[in-house]
């Protein structure tokens, strides 16, 4: 019977451990930490410094910035929209041209969001900002078959940081080569 009985204790012991052990405790993150963006050299790079890079040449098929394949450029958009902004419409060109020299070229444009509003929400609005892009191209004169659609949401984020930063570089249609 005290052999049981202390069998039944070890084994609740045991079982007390491995729960507390395992508990739901989340992280904390620090104020320091959230303001720090998550790539080195990022403090200073809105749409502004992006616009100021370098083109690659036509016959690169590198990634350049995010998932978008260059020489093609991905776009930014303002929060809780999906329209592409006027400093934007320059990349767009650029994209227009890039397919329009390379009519073999297929894409997939791929529409972003920052960490906030739900899950469901933020698919949408990929959606939307990918849509939009694609008939900015369509208008453009690059053909709408040549252009594939996807929503990833929040769950493709550039930055990892939790501030506006981080959001407005993770609010952007991405443009991959297929």
């Amino acid at each position: 019977m005290v052999k049981s009985y202390l069998k039944l204790v070890a084994v609740g012991v045991m079982m007390g451990a491995v729960f507390m052990a395992s508990g739901c405790s989340q992280k904390k993150v620090k104020a320091e930490e959230a303001a720090t963006p998550a790539f080195a050299g990022q403090q200073d790079m809105g749409a502004e410094a992006l616009d100021a890079q370098p083109m690659a040449p036509k016959s690169a098929f590198t990634i350049l910035e995010g998932r978008t394949t260059g020489p093609m450029l991905p776009v930014y958009f303002d929060f809780d929209k999906s329209g592409v902004r006027a400093d934007q419409q320059t990349r767009m060109e650029t994209n227009a041209t890039y397919l329009k020299d390379n009519p073999q070229a297929m894409i997939a444009i791929e529409g972003n969001c920052d960490e906030r509003g739900t899950n469901e929400y933020n698919m949408a609005l990929g959606e939307r900002r990918a849509i939009a892009a694609k008939q900015y191209l369509a208008n453009m004169g690059v053909g709408e078959s040549r252009m594939n659609t996807i929503s990833y949401g929040e769950e493709k984020p550039l930055n990892f940081g939790h501030d506006e930063l981080a959001w407005s570089q993770n609010r952007r249609a991405d443009f991959v080569q297929q």
